[in-house]
């Protein structure tokens, strides 16, 4: 393992990633060493890459952090993780300090975050500590017809929006407004369907709306055919003949866009909830007193705590949320013409980095 594990480094925003040789042994105490099966490519990573968001490891840095794969090294403390598959938590809480002891996991400021606080799944392997892993049942695995590299989206494009729709009380009835379907909107207009609410898509690709349409979206709208009055229209000339509720929306912002994030504040109703799932450096103006006006509320969602992990992959696992519509595999010595073809929005599914050498294992 040793002589063969390898990652690709960001070495400066922007530049080629650059592939290298490390040795991913010995695990520290409370920490194991996983052989990556898959690593999803996120806006998150491309935000580091080409938008100079900045790492808070310093560069050179593997990036990635949706990641499954299985347990080959465990220190003593460790040693029930060994042999198993398993998902890595996209934001690694310690799970010892006051913040975690009172159930904040989110804001841990000892988290650790792959590709951001350490080294990142782009690699054959990765030391991570233990705690938090998620079990993947690899029999049910199979029998949904998905592989382990499949479900390595699970980490953050799940399990992120499963959080924000945790957090924000949705329930059976209620209007969902998901902005931005690709990537992690896809999965949230897929759970607010699971969980009962009739989901509105509104996004700027018919590709994507059309395939989202067919996996849990009752309404797809496209933006930049609609201005924003029209579009809203839309929306209450929808909920009104199919007898919806008019107040209490809940607003997903997952596009990570200024124009997405003026979109949902302007879609606010009263009693909604606007859920910020999206990030973008950009800024907009709004006006915050319509959150009075309304009786309205705003929540922020940084990752997802651990404990909800194995929730998210039920839903998974038992075909309430499709995976494979949206993802596709990919060599990781291709990372770099990935990275372009992603950013270029040349790629319309989320990419899924394989390994070379688990890509020989599965084909």
């Amino acid at each position: 393992m040793t002589d063969s594990a390898q990652r690709w480094m960001m070495v400066s925003a922007g530049k080629p990633l650059v592939r290298e040789s490390f040795d991913p042994l010995p695990p520290g105490a409370g920490e194991v060493v996983i052989e990556i099966a898959g690593c999803g490519v996120c806006h998150t990573d491309l935000g580091f890459y080409y938008d100079g968001v900045r790492t808070k490891h310093e560069l050179p840095l593997a990036l990635g952090h949706e990641i499954s794969g299985r347990v080959v090294a465990a220190a003593p403390d460790t040693q029930a993780w060994m042999d198993k598959a398993v998902i890595i938590p996209a934001v690694i809480p310690c799970g010892d300090c006051d913040l975690c002891r009172r159930g904040r996991y989110a804001i841990c400021r000892r988290q650790k975050m792959p590709g951001n606080d350490i080294q990142g799944g782009f690699a054959s392997h990765i030391r991570v500590p233990a705690y938090g892993l998620c079990p993947v049942d690899e029999h049910r695995l199979g029998a949904a017809g998905l592989g382990l590299a499949d479900v390595s989206v699970v980490a953050d494009a799940v399990t992120t929006p499963y959080q924000a729709v945790t957090r924000s009380g949705l329930g059976e009835g209620d209007v969902a407004i998901v902005i931005g379907i690709g990537g992690v909107g896809g999965y949230t207009a897929q759970i607010a369907n699971a969980m009962g609410a009739t989901v509105i898509a509104i996004d700027v690709d018919d590709d994507k709306l059309g395939v989202i349409s067919g996996y849990g979206a009752a309404l797809a709208l496209n933006a930049r055919e609609l201005e924003f009055p029209d579009l809203k229209k839309a929306i209450r000339g929808f909920v009104k003949e199919n007898s919806l509720r008019p107040t209490e929306w809940i607003v997903f912002e997952c596009s990570g866009t200024a124009t997405g994030q003026q979109t949902a504040f302007g879609l606010l109703t009263f009693g909604s909830t606007l859920c910020v799932v999206g990030f973008t450096m950009d800024k907009i103006q709004l006006r915050l007193s319509n959150l009075m006006a309304f009786d309205a509320r705003a929540i922020g969602n940084w990752g997802c705590e651990p404990a909800l992990y194995p929730a998210a992959l039920d839903l998974v696992l038992d075909g309430k949320i499709q995976l494979l519509p949206f993802t596709e595999r990919r060599p990781l010595a291709t990372i770099n013409e990935v990275f372009g073809e992603v950013h270029d929005g040349r790629m319309k599914r989320r990419a899924i980095l394989v390994p070379e050498m688990l890509a020989e294992k599965q084909a």
